[in-house]
This record gives structure tokens, C-alpha cells and sequence, in this order.
């Protein structure tokens, strides 16, 4: 494990901003991370896996630790069910395409969602009517403070939407270093009803789907709607969903009845955050070489030289619009780090 010094981060987020680790060193297992977290010299460390759900705001003056540890491991199976456990540094879209290729159901929605599986947990990630903690059993982290391994059972990481231990009383504390996922090897419990799958399926010429079509499906909608980070700076969804009562709910029907929404409970609704944007005017709007994406107000990008701090500045506005407009307040599903 080497440690270098003034590395530039720019290749280890996808909004692709410019900003500099004052030290760096690549984890490629358990060992490598436990010796990292001990080193005296750098008391002050700092994670980055996948870099998709983070915006840099200024350089990172501590010893960047990019958790890169691989693996799949089957442990434990039988006819009915496969339990996974998956490294920490694994590319969750190829992890998710690969568990399809055995025959394994479960995460054919999650598909084309960037990041590593380490960070899933931490965002309890999900897409189209499914999320990880339906197929999670586990997960393993590091303690930062004596650097001893601890499991997570699902009850333990507090799941809720977007959220986990892991983002607020566990924030700091804990490095996951694998998540460990139940999937089925027959009998699929198969989700189509949610956002566009059936038209996508029906354009696919597809009555009967398998999960792999379902997974396909996911992908076509995903790029039609999604900038890749690759070729356009970008987190994907910026902002959540926001989640209001039903007493809210009868007055925003009432002011907005042709506006989308999604029943959770008596009284819980889910207002799509990107409708909310796009009624605002910000679709396709830019500000520099920060803008809100042509095809999906959700997604804020960053045309080349965007600072974070000028997409952060652009994320205010919208929320400050979106609160005044519609008295709904929304917030950034991203991890700002100022």
C-alpha cells in the first residue's frame, strides 16, 4: 500500500470535479484498510468508493482512502436461494449483470445505478419500485476507532428511503467493507409496474419477461433519461423524492391534479422531485458550465469546469424555487462534502 501526496480526484467522482487529496492510497483488502486507518502521520482520513453520489466542494486536506477491495463469494445456496457476499469495491451495475448472468433475481431493477456495492447500503440505494434492503441480509464494516470488523444486520442499518445508520449516527464511524445480498435462483418476484418498464417491455417486443429483460428494459430507460458520467459530468439523481402527509397531499392534488405521485401509504405521498424542478423552468437550463439536464431535471451536471461549489450554489436555488412554488421542501439525495 503506498501513500502519495497531491493526487487530483477529478477521476474519482463522476461529476468529474477538480480537486486534490492532500495525501491518497489505494485499499485493496481488509489489511490494507486496517493498516491505513493506523497510520499516525495522517490522523485524519476520508473515504471514496465509487465517487457517484458525492459533490466535492474544495480539496480534501486529509489521507484519501479509495476503497477498491474485490469479490464475489457464494455462502450459502439451495434451490430456491443464492446469499452473496460482495466486496466493497465491486462496480455495482457489472455486479448486478453478472448475479443476471447466473440466473440470480433481485437487483434486475437496481440496474445502471453507478457506484461501488460498498456505498449501496449507505444510501439504502434503489430505482423503479425496488430497493437494496430488499434483497440485503447484511453487511460488514470496519471500525474506524480499533479497526475491528463488525456485522450489520438489516434491522441494525435502520434502513429508510435514501437513508441508513450509516448517514447519520454511523456516519464517520464505519467503513463497509462487504454487503452481503439474498437473491432468488427460481420463482423471481419480478417488478414492472413502476415508472415505464411495461412500455419499455411492450417497445421491446416483450409480453412475458424474464429478469434479464427486465434488467434490459431498466437500461434503455435509464440511458434515454441519464447523462453517462463518462461523457457528461453528473451523480445522477441530485435531489430525493420528497415524501408529504396526506393532509399536504389533498391541498398539491387539489392546486396540481395532473401532477405525478406515488401512493406509500394512508398518509405518506412521493412527489417526484423532478417534476417539481421541471414546473420550476430549471430543465435543460444552464449557468455556466453548471446546468440541469435537458432530459431529466433531477440530474444536475457539470459541462467541464463547473466548480462544486457553483453546482451547489445551483442546487440552493432550485431548492429555494421548488420550496416557494410548491411549499414542498426538497433535499439533496448527494453527499455534499464541504
Amino acid at each position: 500500500m503506498e501513500v502519495q501526496e497531491d493526487i487530483s480526484l477529478q477521476p474519482y467522482n463522476t461529476f468529474g470535479i477538480e480537486a486534490k487529496a492532500r495525501y491518497f492510497c489505494e485499499i485493496k483488502s481488509i489489511d490494507d484498510l486496517r493498516t491505513a486507518l493506523r497510520l499516525d502521520l495522517h490522523p485524519r482520513k476520508f473515504v471514496i468508493s465509487g465517487g457517484s453520489n458525492m459533490l466535492i466542494t474544495q480539496d480534501i486536506d486529509a489521507l484519501v482512502l479509495y476503497m477498491n477491495i474485490k469479490g464475489i463469494e457464494v455462502m450459502a445456496e439451495d434451490e430456491a436461494q443464492v446469499t452473496l457476499k460482495i466486496m466493497a469495491g465491486e462496480n455495482w451495475h457489472q455486479m448486478v449483470l453478472w448475479t443476471l448472468d447466473q440466473g440470480y433475481g433481485g437487483l434486475e431493477n437496481m440496474s445502471l445505478i453507478p457506484g461501488n456495492t460498498g456505498t449501496a447500503p449507505i444510501q439504502n440505494i434503489g430505482a423503479y419500485g425496488v430497493e437494496l434492503k430488499d434483497s440485503f441480509v447484511s453487511c460488514e464494516a470496519m471500525d474506524v476507532g480499533n479497526q475491528e470488523l463488525k456485522t450489520f444486520s438489516k434491522e441494525a442499518c435502520r434502513f429508510g428511503y435514501r437513508d441508513s445508520y450509516f448517514k447519520n449516527q454511523g456516519k464517520g464511524k464505519y467503513i463497509i467493507t462487504s454487503v452481503t445480498l439474498q437473491l432468488t435462483k427460481k420463482d423471481h418476484k419480478k417488478n414492472t409496474s413502476y415508472g415505464a418498464i411495461e412500455a419499455k417491455l411492450r417497445e421491446l417486443g416483450v409480453s412475458d419477461p424474464t429478469i434479464k429483460d427486465i434488467s434490459r428494459a431498466v437500461i434503455a430507460i435509464r440511458r434515454e433519461k441519464l447523462p453517462d458520467p463518462s461523457e457528461l459530468g453528473n451523480s445522477g439523481s441530485f435531489f430525493k423524492n420528497p415524501i408529504i402527509d396526506a393532509g399536504k397531499f389533498k391541498q398539491f392534488a387539489k392546486d396540481h391534479p395532473k401532477a405525478p405521485f406515488y401512493k406509500i401509504s394512508d398518509d405518506a405521498y412521493k412527489i417526484p422531485a423532478g417534476w417539481l424542478i421541471e414546473q420550476c423552468g430549471f430543465k435543460g437550463k444552464r449557468y455556466g458550465d453548471a446546468g440541469i439536464h435537458k432530459n431529466q431535471a433531477l440530474v444536475l451536471v457539470n459541462y467541464g469546469k463547473a466548480s462544486g461549489n457553483e453546482i451547489l450554489e445551483l442546487a440552493k436555488t432550485i431548492m429555494e424555487k421548488v420550496r416557494q412554488s410548491f411549499d414542498i421542501q426538497i433535499v439533496p439525495e448527494v453527499n455534499i462534502i464541504k
